[in-house]
């Protein structure tokens, strides 16, 4: 016997087929005891609490109200054991099935002896619905494929699986969507589509740079900072954290600018990209070619496990290696999480082992220029202002800008769906179309940050300048519109990200710490309970 496992939500709404399901049921029963409305409400939101996906009739329990036995069955029976038969299923699967089915012929007043019965499902993931008209088959069909109840032989009845539609995929990613924060979930890109293809489809205008937009992002950065700082100067102190947020994000400004330099896409002139980017980069005390020897690595690398040098999952092994390390990184990747640009920072940028040979002199003359600066600068700040001065007119602002730092990049690489892979599996295109994130967020911290979180056409050719990116983006829409992964920036994505998305694995993408180690976890734990669900 064998059943297709069937969506019918476009047709008809859930509670509707639990009420004809209902009423084929109850056609046993000449005199219910009370309405089937009530009744097909019960089965449905018992379902929908214990799988949020939609309601999954019980297969083997179909099959038993087929039988003879259940004309004597109570209403009150049929209620309590199907109940306990779908939470079973959903908690216990196969074994769960055999025991509500026993409890089911328990509760018959009248119960008939069966040697043996051996029922097994299979469906595939996704959104299933299964209906009576197909599952049970009528009149001389059904005598054909249902034994009677005396006879020895065992019933096996197995759904034939079959993989979901695209409504049903549609559907399920919908729902991940939501759960997770985001607007939209994109379906997988096939993994013969190249990079290359992607790029052919974008206009050659968006990687057209052009020298007064690159210079009007500048007097943007520079005019917002400078209020900034006017602000920090005049503010009461019950203002000074929104003097901070606005000059921490206008500084982020000058990240961007340092940004597109280093992708060779601020000027055709790549002296002017050096000293440009340099100088940008002085306020936040990132050395510059460091950093973009880096960040190349990351395009190259993009959500590759290792090579990629940007943010990744944490290792099991690093996770467990001591209880000192495990808390520590508890905290990183979970409340401290928004600031963890900071230990990024330090690691991999001041350290000459860790790069090339070649890379070496260009990486001590940034070193030099930021330690200049600092020597230079941090003095001058305190002399004219005070240690306190420093404090707020340089440290909040640059606490600020980390946050945004922290919080781009990760939105940008990491949700629970976006797997890091390892460079045997690692796919190009899948990897920088479906594994970056294209997240909005309001209107001034696009305008100050010049559109870095326009994020997916970026990682799809780096040439593009950040004044291009809008338009890159509606291109990309048009052409892979359903592959993308976009979101609103909220506080269900943010609380996604910090309680979930913690330790490699490689078959569910992440494990979270509470889940591995929940006597260790009470920051995520906190979070988990502070962390509004707002999307």
């Amino acid at each position: 016997m064998s059943a297709q496992l069937t969506h019918t939500a476009t047709e008809l709404t859930p509670l509707d087929i639990w009420n004809k399901r209902l009423l084929w049921l109850l056609k046993f029963y000449p005199q219910p005891q009370f309405p089937p409305s009530l009744f097909s409400s019960a089965f449905y939101h018992l379902s929908i609490v214990y799988n949020n996906t939609a309601p999954l009739f019980n297969f083997n329990f179909l099959l038993l109200l087929r039988k003879q036995q259940t004309k004597s069955l109570s209403p009150l029976s049929i209620s309590l054991s199907l109940s306990l038969s779908v939470f079973l299923r959903l908690h216990f699967c196969s074994m769960g099935c055999r025991l509500a089915d026993a409890v089911f012929l328990f509760m018959n007043p009248q119960p008939r002896p069966i040697r043996s019965q051996k029922i097994t499902t299979h469906y595939p993931p996704g959104i299933n619905h299964l209906t009576p008209d197909k599952l049970l088959l009528k009149g001389k069909k059904q005598k054909s494929v249902l034994f009677h109840l005396k006879r020895a032989k065992p019933v096996q009845a197995v759904a034939v699986p079959v993989a979901p539609s695209s409504a049903d995929s549609a559907q399920y990613r919908k729902q991940l969507a939501e759960s997770y924060g985001f607007r939209q979930i994109g379906e997988p890109l096939p993994s013969n589509v190249t990079l290359k293809e992607i790029i052919d489809t974008l206009p050659k205008k968006v990687f057209a740079i052009d020298d007064v937009k690159a210079w009007k992002s500048v007097l943007i950065s520079a005019t917002s900072y400078a209020l900034g700082l006017f602000m920090i100067s005049k503010a009461p102190w019950y203002l000074l954290p929104l003097a901070w947020a606005w000059t921490g994000t206008a500084v982020t400004g000058f990240f961007v600018i340092g940004h597109d330099c280093a992708h060779k896409s601020f000027s055709r002139n790549k002296l002017v990209e050096d000293i440009v980017g340099t100088l940008a980069f002085l306020p936040l005390i990132y050395p510059y070619e460091p950093w973009r020897f880096k960040h190349d690595r990351h395009h190259a690398k993009t959500n590759m496990l290792d090579e990629d040098t940007a943010w990744h999952p944490v290792w099991k092994q690093e996770f467990d290696s001591s209880p000192m390390l495990r808390k520590a990184i508890i905290y990183g990747y979970g409340p401290f999480r928004p600031w963890m640009s900071i230990a990024h920072w330090l690691i991999w940028h001041f350290d000459v082992k860790k790069f090339r040979p070649n890379e070496v002199k260009r990486v001590k003359i940034s070193l030099a220029c930021v330690f200049a600066f600092m020597a230079i600068g941090w003095p001058l700040i305190i002399y004219k202002t005070g240690i306190v001065g420093w404090i707020k007119f340089w440290l909040m602002p640059w606490l600020g800008y980390h946050f945004w730092m922290s919080t781009f990049t990760m939105v940008h690489h990491t949700a629970p769906h976006i797997p890091f892979k390892s460079s045997e599996d690692w796919n190009a295109a899948q990897a920088q179309l479906n594994g970056t994130v294209h997240c909005d967020y309001p209107r001034w911290i696009e305008v100050l940050c010049h559109d870095i979180n326009v994020h997916i056409p970026h990682h799809i050719s780096s040439r593009i300048p950040s004044y291009n990116l809008r338009t890159a983006h509606k291109s990309i829409q048009e052409n892979w519109g359903k592959y993308l992964n976009e979101a609103t920036w909220n506080w269900r994505l943010m609380k996604t990200i910090m309680t979930i998305c913690h330790v490699y694995d490689k078959e569910k993408n992440y494990v979270a710490f509470d889940e591995l180690a929940p006597e260790d976890s009470q920051p995520v734990t906190f979070l988990k309970s502070v962390m509004p669900e707002y999307a």
